[in-house]
Formats: structure tokens, C-alpha cells, sequence
């Protein structure tokens, strides 16, 4: 690129904290992403107006290879659509549980209780479909397509737990059924479902445990 054809540059916008208090504001805010766990059993209860609107624009701030922001969030809200995808991601987690998944993997699976059956996605109110964005007729080439969606989807997910709100990360496998129900061009390539919403009154999750700083820190 030339020096012509730059994007035009802006001064950084990044307050520079006292020290006295930076660390007890990353340790409050991993505090409260430590409390966010993967929900299965959602409340149908209707979310507040804007507030995952807000979350998807917090995702969409997230760093892209080239600045190509190769990513679409659908919201899927309508009773019919969800009860569609619900059927349609049932019966490829038949298969997966029944010929696809190994031993071991079904094994790994066995204490955290999960089967096939995905009721939370016609319970929950909103349904995040997040897809890829490639190169099509009015979409560029993009660059670290995987590595910048992912990026997206975490600051998504925190967004939506720090605003109280429960999520499930659900990867039914092949997912090209979601270009027909949702609608999307062959370009657009199925990245993840999200289930959003409040959890279930007497819901509960497995206690897992999750590794220590000392497990997953090298320090060199």
C-alpha cells in the first residue's frame, strides 16, 4: 500500500490507568468472567430491548486480519425458525453421537451429560448464529478468517455474562443447514451457535474444575 492510499490515522484513545489500581481491575473482571459457565437449561423469559444488539456491537470491535471484519451475527428470534434449527441440529447430533463421535470422545463427553438433544435452542429467546464472511460478489478476500471470528465471539460472550446473561457455545457438525434457515449466501460459512438468555430457575451445570495460572502459564 502506499504511502497515498493509507487510511488516515487517529491519536490512541487509551487511558493510561495508575498502576495502584490496575490489577484490581483485571482481577474484578476475571472474577466475574470466572462465574460464566456454558447454561443448557434456559428461561424463555424475553431479554431486555438493545442489550444484545450492544453485545454483538461489542463483539464487532474486535481486531481482523486487514480490518475485513469477516463476520455476520443473526439473531434468530421467531418461534418457527428456532424450532427449524432446533430439528435441524438434532439430527446431526444423532449422527454424531450414534457413527461420528469415537470412543474416547463419547467417553470425555459422558461425565458432562450431554446428548443430542438441543432443546435450549427453541427455549432460549435469542439465538446467535455467527458465521464466517468469504470472498463473494459484494465480500472481499479476507485474511485470518478463523482467528478474527473467534476473537469476535469471545468479546461477545463476555459481553453478554457481564450484562447477566447466560450462553452456550454449540457447534453441531456439518452446520451448512444454517445458510438455508437463516438465510445466508453460500459465501457466509457457519462458525457457531449461541443460545442467549436468562438460565432455567434450578438450573444447574457440572462442577468442573478449571486449571490453575501455574498449569496454563509459561513464563519465559
Amino acid at each position: 500500500m502506499s504511502a497515498s492510499t493509507r487510511v488516515p490515522t487517529v491519536p490512541v484513545r487509551l487511558p493510561r490507568n495508575p498502576p495502584d489500581t490496575m490489577l484490581g481491575a483485571v482481577r474484578a473482571f476475571a472474577d466475574t468472567m470466572a462465574g460464566r459457565r456454558s447454561v443448557r437449561d434456559f428461561a424463555p423469559d424475553p431479554l431486555p430491548d438493545g442489550v444484545v444488539e450492544a453485545a454483538i456491537a461489542a463483539a464487532a470491535t474486535a481486531p481482523s486480519g486487514a480490518n475485513i471484519q469477516p463476520w455476520r451475527f443473526v439473531t434468530v428470534t421467531e418461534p418457527g425458525r428456532k424450532r427449524r434449527l432446533r430439528l435441524a441440529a438434532e439430527a446431526e447430533e444423532r449422527e454424531f453421537y450414534a457413527r461420528r463421535a469415537g470412543d474416547r470422545w463419547l467417553a470425555d463427553l459422558a461425565p458432562i451429560g450431554t446428548t443430542w438433544e438441543k432443546p435450549f435452542l427453541e427455549v432460549a429467546p435469542v439465538v446467535i448464529v455467527v458465521f464466517e464472511v468469504h470472498k463473494g460478489p459484494r465480500t472481499p478476500r479476507p485474511y485470518y478468517v478463523k482467528e478474527s471470528v473467534g476473537i469476535a465471539v469471545g468479546l461477545l460472550i463476555a459481553a453478554l455474562h457481564h450484562a447477566g446473561l447466560a450462553t452456550l457455545t454449540h457447534t453441531p457438525s456439518p452446520m451448512r443447514f444454517l445458510n438455508e434457515i437463516c438465510d445466508r449466501p453460500p459465501e457466509e460459512r457457519p462458525y457457531l451457535v449461541l443460545p442467549v438468555g436468562y438460565p432455567a430457575a434450578g438450573a444447574r451445570v457440572p462442577d468442573l474444575r478449571r486449571k490453575d495460572l501455574a498449569e496454563v502459564l509459561v513464563r519465559q
